[in-house]
């Protein structure tokens, strides 16, 4: 970087001119002659030669921010040409996370509710069960029981800590509040269940999971049952 420009202008090709390192930042002196080669051949950066600067001044990568964390990384062109889009992160976490954060296609269903699904498919075949029903609250509900009036939602680590961001977990707390009060509207009984315990999908962790939800179906069912028993009892006498 050329310091003072109306002295490199004025200054004879033999006389030292005052530049700043492009890398290291530290003022040095080299010829005109040298300078104007320099600019003449497209090197607009100038370096103090040192080892150090002298990497770095030949290196053709630059420096990017890491999309989720901010942290600057150095990335090559072919580096860049591996990447799927504009977007540089600074290790696979970060990466993980932002896209995660912000998925706009394809499934954000877990592998625990698709077994939890299956499961209730095959013990229950004749009850009619919604998964990720959007119609009855006009608000997504993991598994919706019409008949019994009964909901459930396993609520993930995400549901409670800030995993991509206070702003996040306040916004999906928010929508948990919003469902819990649409299903009281409408006289849905809502199970949330907290699966955050589950760090990775196992089908022996989560036994514990359908277990709790098989036990309060068979509880309502019975509780069902019972009131339509009786409702026929009384309709008996009545006539």
């Amino acid at each position: 970087m050329i310091i003072n420009q109306k002295i490199y202008d004025s200054a004879r090709s033999k006389e030292l001119i005052e530049l700043k390192c492009n890398v290291c930042e530290n003022n040095f002196f080299r010829l005109k002659k040298f300078i104007k080669h320099s600019l003449k051949m497209g090197y607009e950066k100038h370096c103090c030669n040192s080892p150090l600067c002298q990497i770095e001044i030949n290196r053709k990568g630059k420096i990017y921010n890491c999309f989720h964390c901010g942290v600057s990384v150095y990335r090559r062109p072919s580096d860049m040409k591996k990447t799927k889009s504009n977007k540089v992160f600074c290790n696979n976490s970060c990466a993980r996370f932002y896209n995660n954060a912000h998925k706009t296609t394809g499934t954000r269903r877990s592998k625990l509710e698709i077994y939890i699904e299956n499961q209730l498919k095959q013990l229950y075949p004749n009850l009619v069960i919604l998964f990720n029903d959007k119609t009855t609250i006009n608000s997504e509900l993991d598994i919706y029981i019409p008949n019994l009036k009964l909901a459930f939602e396993l609520n993930g680590i995400f549901h409670y800590e800030d995993i991509f961001g206070k702003e996040k977990l306040n916004q999906t707390q928010s929508n948990d509040s919003k469902k819990f009060y649409l299903c009281q509207q409408n006289k849905i009984s809502l199970c949330v269940i907290d699966t955050s315990g589950q760090k990775y999908f196992k089908e022996s962790s989560s036994l514990k999971y359908l277990k709790i939800i098989t036990n309060i179906i068979n509880k309502k069912i019975g509780e069902f049952t019972r009131i339509c028993t009786e409702n026929r009892r009384l309709m008996r006498s009545l006539l």
